[in-house]
């Protein structure tokens, strides 16, 4: 049974291999802010973050699962895809991108807490089957020091971690040591739940062990 991360996230990547798991990677060609956009034009307003997790999961998912289906017809696995959302007093965040951004979001989430919203995609593709889907969201709360400095703050952004992640901060690397609490799937804040995934596998018929890769599971 094999697995494609539709992800070139190297924490998703990450938590899949502790999990014993050695998928192949494949970039979605998804226009999220384009997706989101049509979304809230068709809403008429911007979408709750855990449904704009799981719309962007999906179309990341479904992308990837397509073109595998058609370049490699003898695939016969699962494509996981995923998104992740910061949510804090109201207001969701997703990367930062800029280091005067970075600071001033964790001017804001120091002594906070917030919710890391997560959307999970799992797509079943086999030959000569229809692809089949199981979603979900996982959400995990997270509290921040109160006791961080500007000085600290400047050294982690100095360091370029936060730019490129979700609510700006990670809870398996540098930033680790300013996270005080997690409630929920630690695995939710790193980058996906690692047990909804092995539930939606299910969903779909597909056993988790079945997913390991010989020689990789510990």
């Amino acid at each position: 049974m094999r697995v494609c991360l539709a992800s070139t996230s190297p924490a998703r990547l990450m938590l899949l291999r502790q999990a014993g798991i050695e998928p192949m990677t494949l970039a979605p060609d998804v226009d999220e802010d384009a997706v989101a956009a049509s979304a809230a034009a068709t809403r008429g307003g911007e979408l709750p973050p855990e449904e704009l997790v799981l719309l962007l999961a999906r179309a990341k998912a479904a992308d990837v699962a397509k073109r595998m289906a058609t370049a490699d017809p003898e695939f016969d696995g699962i494509v996981i895809g995923g998104d992740s959302m910061f949510e804090l007093d109201g207001r969701v965040y997703g990367k930062p991108y800029t280091p005067e951004e970075a600071t001033r979001r964790w001017q804001e989430m120091r002594g906070a807490t917030g919710v890391l919203h997560s959307g999970h995609s799992v797509i079943r593709v086999a030959p000569g089957s229809t692809l089949t889907e199981a979603t979900a969201v996982a959400n995990a709360s997270v509290t921040f020091a109160d006791d961080i400095d500007d000085a600290e703050i400047a050294a982690y952004v100095a360091s370029g971690e936060p730019l490129l992640v979700a609510g700006a901060f990670t809870v398996d690397s540098l930033g680790g040591a300013f996270i005080t609490r997690v409630d929920g799937d630690p695995s939710t804040v790193v980058g996906m739940s690692l047990s909804t995934i092995r539930r939606l596998a299910a969903e779909l018929g597909v056993v988790w062990t079945d997913l390991w890769t010989p020689g990789q599971s510990r």
